[in-house]
């Protein structure tokens, strides 16, 4: 990709401390600087104070965006029109980038042209002090060991290419979550790929208590369903409608998955202790994640 411009998406509402954080990991310590950064800012002034203080002393054109908050598909679409790089990245306010995020980036687009999404790993901050982190970061954002095509990234950590994104247009600001899982299928629905590579890497602030984990995976749950609904061809761990026999075992596995995916995810921790307490929790949380798709079916449907 010859003459390629690099332009960063933050969203950011009301964290300007870890936002300091996040644009001095993207301004400050990246090997290789973004050509422009634009920041959306739905919060409050102190973000403002924040963001106006690196861009005095940048050479990065830095652009803030002001907006009313009310979802992160909102915002971004607020906040892409002023993108004009080649290659538009996103990450968010609570995310600090590697130093090499941009030069990984831009290298994994240049080698699979047909991807049009491209991304990597998030790796919890503290991780090796709570199992919350701990958990977050194998069940939240589960990372392949190896480059390769994927369903989906998550938006805090992706790219696309200026073209395909022209092609995608909008987010769907009816999403309050899962706007990036339904972006990034309309990518493959356009004949592209979603590509994945471990060597690009932001560390990630994750939820840091259990009520908030649960409640973060209850409302993707919710998601998972308003997705589904919107692309029934859209991979799906339940049926849409039971007619065969093959609906009423993936039921079964809807139901069962709540018990034995917990085990195969907790058996991934280093040690028994982590092992025995991480069961019940992340139990707890498959099941808050299928009342998520429950609930929005009864609210979709008025029952």
């Amino acid at each position: 990709m010859e003459n390629v411009t690099f332009s960063v998406l933050i969203c950011t509402y009301n964290r300007h401390e870890i936002l300091r954080k996040a644009l001095y990991a993207l301004i400050e310590e990246t090997t290789e600087k973004p050509d422009e950064i634009v920041i959306v800012n739905g919060g409050d002034e102190q973000a403002d104070r924040v963001i106006n203080a690196f861009a005095i002393r940048s050479k990065i054109e830095i652009k803030l965006v002001r907006t009313v908050n009310k979802n992160l598909a909102v915002s971004r679409n607020v906040g892409l029109p002023h993108c004009a790089g080649s290659i538009v990245a996103m990450t968010d306010d609570d995310a600090e980038v590697f130093p090499d995020w941009v030069t990984q980036m831009k290298r994994v687009h240049a080698e699979h042209p047909e991807a049009g999404a491209v991304g990597g790993k998030v790796i919890g901050v503290g991780s090796e002090e709570s199992i919350i982190n701990r958990l977050a970061d194998i069940a939240t954002f589960p990372s392949p060991s190896e480059p390769g095509y994927v369903r989906t990234l998550p938006g805090v950590n992706i790219s696309y290419k200026r073209a395909v994104l022209e092609l995608l247009g909008l987010q769907d600001e009816t999403l309050f979550r899962g706007e990036d899982v339904d972006y990034n299928w309309r990518v493959k629905q356009l004949g592209y790929q979603v590509y994945y590579h471990p060597d690009i890497k932001v560390n990630h602030h994750h939820r840091p208590t259990l009520r908030q984990f649960l409640y973060q995976h209850f409302m993707y749950g919710r998601a998972y369903y308003l997705v589904r609904c919107k692309w029934p061809d859209m991979y799906c761990i339940y049926p849409h409608k039971v007619r065969r026999l093959k609906d009423i075992l993936k039921t079964i596995n809807f139901l069962a998955e709540a018990v034995y995916q917990p085990i195969l995810v907790s058996s991934r921790l280093n040690t028994w202790p982590d092992r025995l307490l991480a069961l019940p929790i992340l139990i707890v949380n498959q099941v808050a994640w299928r009342c998520g798709i429950i609930i929005q079916y009864l609210l979709k449907s008025d029952i």
